[in-house]
């Protein structure tokens, strides 16, 4: 018997052992499962039938050539993954009767999200738009400036990189308060948390990736009595590309959830972080989840982006290549 129809006996055999236990359980406890006793049979059968369709989508992308297939079916995995999981999630809460204040369904967020888009995208615009926008760009930009100006000086190097990591160690809650009595309620006091967050990540990542340059090509320019200028912008630069974005795709992550948190402290009444807030005293979480989901996507997106941009630019390296 090969593989492909072991596996399929085995599915076969857990969903019907899985429904036999369950009409056990039903007529034990009634009170418990006596509403969707299918649930407990189908579970085991989408645990099974979905590891195994990843399993074999993961062989079929092993095995294909590099190209438009192959790349199709290594993003399969990962989306049938998501589905299996929303799946599971959507049987759990049904099946068992779970209340929706403790965990609502995934079609129930669905609908609220649909429902509620107007003002999901009012406080997604105030939250990601303004604050997380501005000040990651404003974070990372001057965190970029100061590792080129500090490259050369040791002394501020060994002044600075300790501050990094104190104020890497302060919660958000610690800063965000001060924030909005410096800068107001609005989202400047939540750009001003974000700039403070993504800042030294992307300093002292800069200045990793400086310092990372190979030593012949820094000799050969040197050779060719390349200045500084020159030295920087054809050997350090292409070789802090990769540390460059790594913190930019850390930073993308902080500075949402960085905003969000800002928001608990004092905001006008949108955004992201106000929204949760809000609807957590009222007991709503359909809509926490919703703004949960946007905050999800937002930073998916945004990371994917920029995963995209760095494949563009650093298609030299190797670790690019061989994710190719």
């Amino acid at each position: 018997m090969n593989t492909l129809a072991l596996n399929r006996l085995l599915i076969i055999a857990a969903g019907a052992l899985s429904l036999i236990l369950s009409l056990f359980i039903t007529a034990a406890d009634g009170a418990i499962y006596q509403q969707q006793p299918i649930w407990l049979a189908l579970i085991p059968l989408l645990l099974l039938g979905g590891w195994f369709a990843m399993s074999l989508l993961t062989d079929l992308g092993e095995q294909a050539a590099p190209g438009l297939a192959r790349r199709a079916l290594n993003l399969a995995v990962p989306a049938l993954f998501a589905g299996l999981l929303l799946a599971l999630w959507q049987l759990i809460v049904t099946g068992f009767g779970v209340p929706q204040v403790l965990l609502p369904a995934p079609s129930t967020i669905g609908a609220t999200f649909f429902a509620q888009l107007q003002t999901l995208a009012q406080d997604f615009a105030q939250t990601w738009l303004k604050a997380v926008l501005a000040g990651w760009l404003i974070g990372c930009g001057s965190g970029f400036i100061v590792a080129l100006l500090i490259d050369r000086s040791p002394f501020l190097q060994k002044g600075l990189l300790p501050i990094g990591n104190i104020m890497s160690s302060i919660p958000i809650v610690g800063i965000a308060p001060i924030m909005v009595m410096w800068f107001g309620f609005d989202w400047e006091s939540k750009a001003a948390v974000v700039v403070v967050m993504t800042f030294f990540p992307m300093l002292v990542n800069t200045l990793a990736g400086l310092h990372a340059s190979d030593h012949l090509h820094l000799n050969l320019l040197h050779t060719y009595a390349g200045n500084r200028r020159q030295t920087l912008w054809y050997v350090q630069l292409p070789a802090a590309l990769p540390f460059i974005f790594n913190a930019l795709k850390l930073n993308s992550t902080l500075a949402l959830i960085g905003a969000i948190v800002a928001e608990f402290f004092g905001t006008p009444i949108v955004g992201m972080g106000f929204r949760i807030s809000t609807e957590v005293g009222r007991m709503n979480m359909d809509m926490v989840w919703a703004t949960i989901l946007v905050a999800a996507l937002a930073g998916s997106i945004s990371y994917g982006l920029l995963a995209l941009l760095e494949r563009k630019l650093t298609f030299w390296h190797p670790s690019t290549r061989s994710a190719g």
